[in-house]
This record gives C-alpha cells, sequence and structure tokens, in this order.
C-alpha cells in the first residue's frame, strides 16, 4: 500500500491518544480508504461505507466489515469529498449517524480546502478541535446539545438527487459533470454510429447519459451493460436507464477489471481523475485492455479522451486499426476495431 498524507493525518489522534477508540462497538468510516496506517489495526475495530468499487474492495481484501447501519457510533472518521454541497451532507450524515457524546473526526490536505471544511463540521457542531501534519488537517468535534440541528437538516437535503438537463436525467452533487452534459460525452455521442447490433457496454457509465444516447440511436442493440464505479452514480443510472427496459442494465463494478461478458462494440469516456486531480492516465489505459478483451473479434471501441491524454500508443497495441473519428481543441474522439486478443 502506499503512503497517504490524509489518511495518515486522520488517524494522528489515535495514534498520539487525543482521541479514544470507542468502548462499545467499532469506529465508522465514512468515504473510508486503505492505507499502510490501517495495517496495524485490529479489523473489528471499524466499519467503513465507501461506494467507490476500487476503494470498496480493496477495504474488503484488507479484512474490513461494511457499515450495516445498526447502533449509532461512538466515532465517525470521514474522509470529506471536495465537491462542497455533498461534503456539507456527508459531514451532516457523519453527525447523523454518530451517538450523542461522541466525536466526528475528519482529515484534508491543506490544497483541498482544509480549513473551509473545519469551518463547516463547526458551523454543524458548535466546537471544533484540530491538529495540522503531513500538510493536511485533522479536525474533530462532539456530537452535542450545541449543535445547529437547523443547519443540520438543510445540509443532510443537499445530497438529494435532483433533475438536470431540463428534467432529462436525475443526477446529485458529487458525481462527474453532475449538473450538466460533459462536452467530451456529449462529442463522443454526437460521433457515434447510429448501427450498432447486438450488446454494447459503457465504461464508466456515470449518471447515464452516454448509455441512454446509444440505446436511443440505435435500435438493433439488444441489450447494453452501463458499467460504474462510483455506486452514487448507479444508482442515478438505474433510474436515467428505466425508460429502456430490459435493454439496459447498470453494474456497479470496476472497469479497470477483466468484464465477465463479451461485446459488439463498447463506449467510454475513462475518468482520468480518482481521488485527487493528479491526470491518471492507468485507468483510461486499463479500460481500454479491458475492452480489447471484452469484444468480438470485429468489436469496436469507441472512446473520448482530453487531447494530452496518452491513449494512442495502447489503442494501437490492443487493436488492428485505430482512427481519430473526431477533434476539437479539447478532445479526441477515438475508433478502435479488431482486439489483438487471442481467446
Amino acid at each position: 500500500m502506499s503512503n497517504d498524507p490524509v489518511l495518515n493525518t486522520l488517524f494522528l489522534p489515535l495514534a498520539e491518544g487525543a482521541i479514544d477508540w470507542p468502548a462499545n462497538g467499532p469506529a465508522l468510516f465514512l468515504r473510508a480508504r486503505t492505507g499502510d496506517v490501517l495495517d496495524d489495526i485490529s479489523r473489528d475495530r471499524l466499519v467503513y461505507e465507501q461506494s467507490f468499487k476500487p476503494a470498496h474492495d480493496a477495504l474488503m481484501r484488507a479484512g474490513f466489515h461494511m457499515h450495516e447501519g445498526h447502533a449509532s457510533a461512538e466515532l465517525t472518521l470521514v474522509l470529506p469529498p471536495r465537491q462542497r454541497e455533498e461534503g456539507r451532507a456527508l459531514l451532516a450524515r457523519a453527525i447523523q449517524e454518530t451517538a450523542k457524546g461522541g466525536i466526528v473526526m475528519a482529515a484534508v490536505s491543506n490544497n483541498e480546502g482544509a480549513k473551509t471544511i473545519e469551518g463547516d463540521l463547526k458551523a454543524l457542531t458548535g466546537n471544533i478541535s484540530s491538529q495540522s501534519k503531513n500538510k493536511c488537517r485533522v479536525f474533530w468535534a462532539t456530537v452535542d446539545d450545541r449543535a445547529d440541528t437547523a443547519l443540520l437538516a438543510e445540509w443532510l437535503k443537499l445530497d438529494a438527487p435532483r433533475k438536470i438537463v431540463e428534467g432529462r436525467f436525475t443526477s446529485r452533487p458529487g458525481l462527474f459533470a453532475w449538473d450538466h452534459i460533459d462536452a467530451g460525452s456529449k462529442l463522443l455521442a454526437d460521433h457515434l454510429p447510429r448501427t450498432f447490433k447486438g450488446k454494447v457496454a459503457d465504461l464508466g457509465a456515470g449518471f447515464g447519459y452516454l448509455s441512454d444516447e446509444v440505446l436511443t440511436q440505435n435500435p438493433g442493440i439488444t441489450h447494453l451493460d452501463a458499467i460504474e464505479a462510483e455506486g452514487r452514480a448507479v444508482e442515478m443510472a438505474k433510474l436515467n436507464l428505466a425508460t429502456h427496459g430490459d435493454r439496459a442494465t447498470v453494474h456497479w463494478l470496476d472497469a479497470t477489471k477483466a468484464l465477465s461478458d463479451t461485446y459488439d462494440a463498447i463506449v467510454s469516456n475513462p475518468p482520468f481523475h480518482v481521488s485527487d486531480r493528479a491526470d491518471r492516465h492507468d485507468v483510461g489505459k486499463a479500460f481500454i485492455t479491458s475492452a480489447a478483451n471484452a469484444l468480438t473479434s470485429g468489436g469496436q471501441l469507441w472512446i473520448v479522451a482530453n487531447r494530452h491524454l496518452p491513449y494512442e500508443e495502447t489503442l494501437e497495441a490492443s487493436f488492428k486499426h485505430v482512427t481519430v473519428a473526431a477533434q476539437n481543441n479539447f478532445y479526441k474522439v477515438f475508433k478502435a476495431v479488431g482486439p489483438k486478443v487471442t481467446r
């Protein structure tokens, strides 16, 4: 496991004795992820909640258990997301999940708005303590009668699904391009064939825009698998693709891993940011490899990417024919046909 400054900072008050582990039951860890700091922590001390499939799978492999939503926790740990509405809703939920007299503790890197999010927790609870290390801040508050119950109720609603694009889709804060149609996805959708037939997959389907376009424009498709790693997006995609009935199925899966089915065509707008702001070329490259291994011998991959992302080499290594089907100043749409795979 790699070093994780935010995760290390989150557990600092526990390691130094400023905060005690709960005497009754495990701590709850919202938006949890694994890291070296968890290696020596007893698996019965934490239960986790994580909607991102790769992080969820890593926690399971490490021997931790999912939160089953039973008793309130005496200690709730949080790794808040960047998006403000989603982050505020998660802090409010952490308070709601914590027993009276218990503690909510969160950590954020300084360059991701640590002081601002610390201020949000203080606004909800009426009290705050904090510590700084590793260019991060860890801050905690006691859940008691000082809490602003009106603000808590208001912020709990911030993650609620809502209609976007003049009511065409349902989405929620924190998802990729959550309140509009992403320009890259739109460019891809505008240049896709209207002749797809058979079984199709959408890798990294988000809230379902691209899947909806493909199904609407291609009556010859018998079935589409919308594959998405973020569980919060999966919930939205199921709502948005419900009008297509049994022609569409939404799966909570990590598309960087081998796919279990075979497809006549695959479309994708892969993510290239995961848990930080750094480009992640490896995610898109893994999508390409997964697609090549899941396509029929003459199958097609249609993929859009920011112009600066180095996907051409992986595409050329994985497919017999690769062309640029469309491009503008920001994006390229690639058409790749005939995977170089021996089945």
